[in-house]
């Protein structure tokens, strides 16, 4: 999680990191930007290193951590990749992708305003499914009765083949599609003297509403003519006093069920067994029933889907089809969203942001949506000001536009728990796939998504800010180069700390995510000239240490050769502490330690300063995942941890400049050992080997004899049994042991 910078005027005095001058600044690098909205120079006191990493991992998307594994990226790069495979073309009547969900490929009159052919209609009344029985009978009630019927539905529900087949049970001969520009006052002009007609998605706005009267006048021609209207509208928003009838969506099931079974009939020459049999034959495929079980599809996929599966011959190709097929639709599905042109620029807005909040509260996605939008507004039109409407369509229409699900979930705030109604894709590879061709398929809206995400950096909410991060790691995986310069570099040269970890934020989940190349640009930057990156790459390398070791070893060998070469100001060296004692905590920790026993024998004091000052900071703590816990669980079972832990502590004991520290940290671990008794007989069994010398002893048996409890108060009793450790016998015994060791 990336912490907010601290209040202004703050006593302890934020400290910046050192800027490097216009001739220090790399010409092949984009210059560092200045403050921007309030950022101020400032170091980390925010937050601690830790509770910023705990805060990354807590608000990124599930699919980035999904498979928490040592050695590597959490995912997979071949899981979330999309390829091969068509969805079916649109069938009825081109560029609307609703109108083959209930009817084969090729139906669709070349005239939107002409006549549908009576074959057209009896091939799409072999495989309609009416969905709710008792819905379907009451608006079949409704229109024979009243002439005209508006039909609402949310998009891709099949509302045009509903209307077509109302009319069709009507028992009309004729239907004729109207022009859906008609305005309202004009419906009756199209009529024809008798049968039906279908308006689908009537054009209406603000200024152009259906009101009652318009239904009424067209009511009054319908009856003069024998005729009948369906008229089918996405939302009711700009429907007044007049009843709509909500449709809904059949069930993918069954609508696979009627389309695979009219599609072995056409075949069934080529069956062996009655089409009955083999449609339950193929539903019962693990393919299928995968498919079915990803949540809501599109209706035209699963008519596609139908198509493919009456063509399944048990091969492993065809089944391997099968199984490649919802990927595919995914894709397709990203796509036609972004291309479709009537779909509104608020609702692929809407679309952009919940790809940013899946599986987040819906109301950031929603808010959040609106705020892209204006931006997408300023793009188009830079001179206008932007407006956003207050009220719009329903949470239920914009979470089905999206194939998305909502429901109350409790949400893990700072506070506690608290409940919100969270959104997600139904498919999980929804989110991926939508930034990724936003980003390298429509370049002109790059602007815009730039400026949003920056606005979403400064948010002041943390999964905001988390989940901007997130969004900008996916668009390093699809376009590196492209998102370093655009976005991640003006936050890694920042004076602000918010924008710094914001980049070292966006590295860590782009390695995760797979994005190529990141471990070789941290480790440039951890010797640029710029101190700002220098900072941004050391924070993003002390964040994968849990989830990638083989990094571990570079990291610190960065930080060490930051300090040895003597140009790090007090401040950077305050951050260069701080991250290797992240790494330290974070990382496997018998591999840290022998990592830091390696730095503490070099002969640089500044690197032996880094190396005593991470180990002593990291056994200041005792609380869950500390180096105290590790040793109290893990000692004797990894004895080349347990050496190299005794060896620092000996050594830092020892260093009149670690000391005091080392002293004041070995007091928490024995306040730790009156509270736990595993963690006093680990501690038993370590103070013996730190004994090589009598000082030695006696800065221990002191320590022991004059510690007091937290906050002052009586003395642990774990101390006094701790001080029997503390004898002349043991340290003899612990100074031949050593001795042997070192002979060996």
């Amino acid at each position: 999680m990336i912490p907010q910078p601290p209040p202004a005027g703050r006593p302890d005095g934020p400290v910046p990191p050192p800027a490097a001058s216009a001739e220090e600044q790399s010409p092949h690098q984009p210059q560092p930007q200045p403050p921007q909205d309030g950022e101020r120079p400032e170091e980390e006191h925010a937050q601690e290193a830790r509770a910023a990493q705990r805060e990354l991992f807590a608000h990124a998307p599930e699919f980035m951590l999904r498979s928490t594994a040592f050695g590597g990226s959490y995912v997979a790069g071949a899981q979330h990749g999309v390829s091969g495979g068509q969805v079916g073309r649109d069938v009825i009547m081109g560029g609307k992708t609703e109108h083959h969900y209930h009817g084969p490929s090729g139906l669709g009159p070349e005239n939107p305003s002409g006549e549908i052919s009576r074959a057209e209609l009896d091939r799409l009344a072999e495989v309609f499914v009416e969905g709710d029985t008792e819905f379907f009978e009451a608006a079949l009630g409704r229109l024979r009765t009243e002439r005209v019927l508006v039909l609402s539905g949310a998009h891709s529900t099949g509302r045009r083949a509903a209307a077509w087949m109302l009319l069709y049970r009507l028992g009309v001969m004729t239907v004729r599609d109207l022009d859906s520009e008609t305005h309202p006052k004009s419906l009756a002009a199209g009529l024809a003297d008798a049968g039906g007609h279908v308006l689908c998605d009537l054009s209406l706005s603000r200024n152009r509403p259906l009101r009652d009267i318009h239904v009424r006048a067209v009511r009054e021609q319908l009856a003069k003519r024998d005729s009948y209207l369906v008229i089918t509208v996405r939302d009711r928003s700009h429907v007044h006093a007049v009843t709509t009838h909500a449709w809904q969506a059949p069930a993918s099931a069954e609508v696979l069920r009627a389309h695979l079974t009219r599609r072995l009939a056409d075949a069934d020459a080529a069956h062996p067994t009655t089409p009955s049999d083999e449609v339950e034959r193929l539903l019962a495929l693990p393919p299928v029933r995968d498919f079915l079980g990803q949540g809501h599809h599109r209706l035209a996929e699963v008519a596609a889907f139908a198509a493919d599966l009456a063509a399944y011959d048990g091969s492993e190709r065809a089944r391997a089809a099968l199984a490649e097929f919802s990927r595919a639709t995914v894709e397709q599905q990203c796509r036609e969203w972004l291309t479709d042109t009537t779909l509104s620029l608020r609702d692929k807005a809407f679309l952009i942001s919940l790809a940013v909040f899946d599986r987040a509260p819906y109301v950031l996605a929603a808010e959040l949506g609106d705020l892209l939008f204006v931006r997408f507004q300023q793009l188009n039109h830079p001179d206008e000001a932007a407006e956003i409407p207050v009220f719009g369509p329903s949470i239920g229409d914009r979470l089905h536009l999206a194939r998305a699900r909502g429901e109350q979930r409790d949400e893990q705030t700072e506070w506690g728990q608290v409940p919100q109604y969270m959104a997600e894709f139904e498919e999980s590879r929804t989110a991926r796939t939508l930034l990724n061709d936003v980003w390298t398929a429509h370049p002109s809206a790059r602007p815009a998504l730039v400026e949003w995400l920056k606005d979403l950096a400064r948010d002041g909410r943390p999964l905001v800010r988390t989940r901007a991060a997130a969004a900008t790691a996916l668009l390093a995986e699809a376009d590196l180069p492209s998102t370093v310069a655009l976005l991640i570099d003006g936050w890694a040269t920042s004076r602000g700390l918010g924008a710094r970890l914001m980049a070292a934020n966006t590295l860590t989940l782009a390695h995760l995510t797979g994005a190529p190349a990141v471990p070789r640009l941290l480790g440039q930057w951890c010797t640029d000239t710029h101190g700002a990156r220098r900072w941004t790459a050391i924070r993003a390398f002390a964040l994968l240490a849990p989830v990638s070791p083989g990094l571990v070893g570079p990291a610190l060998d960065a930080l060490a050769a930051r300090a040895a070469d003597g140009e790090s100001s007090e401040a950077e060296m305050e951050h260069l502490f701080r991250s290797a004692t992240l790494l330290l905590s974070a990382g496997r920790r018998a591999d840290m330690l022998s990592e830091l026993v390696r730095l503490v024998q070099r002969d640089s004091p500044a690197v032996r300063t880094l190396a005593l000052t991470a180990f002593t900071r990291s056994c200041a703590t005792a609380d869950e995942d500390s180096l105290l816990e590790w040793y109290a669980d893990n000692g004797p079972a990894e004895p080349d941890g347990t050496r190299d832990l005794a060896s620092l502590w000996r050594t830092a004991l020892n260093d009149l400049s670690h000391t005091r520290d080392a002293l004041e940290s070995m007091r928490a671990w024995v306040r730790a050992a009156d509270r736990r008794p595993d963690v006093e007989s680990a501690l038993a069994a370590l103070l013996p080997e730190l004994i090589l010398t009598a000082a030695d002893q006696q800065r221990l048996g002191h320590l022991l004899r004059t510690v007091r409890g937290a906050d002052g108060g009586p003395p642990p009793e774990a101390a006094a049994r701790l001080l029997t450790a503390l004898t002349p016998h043991t340290a003899h015994t612990a100074h031949t042991a050593h001795t042997t060791h070192a002979a060996r």
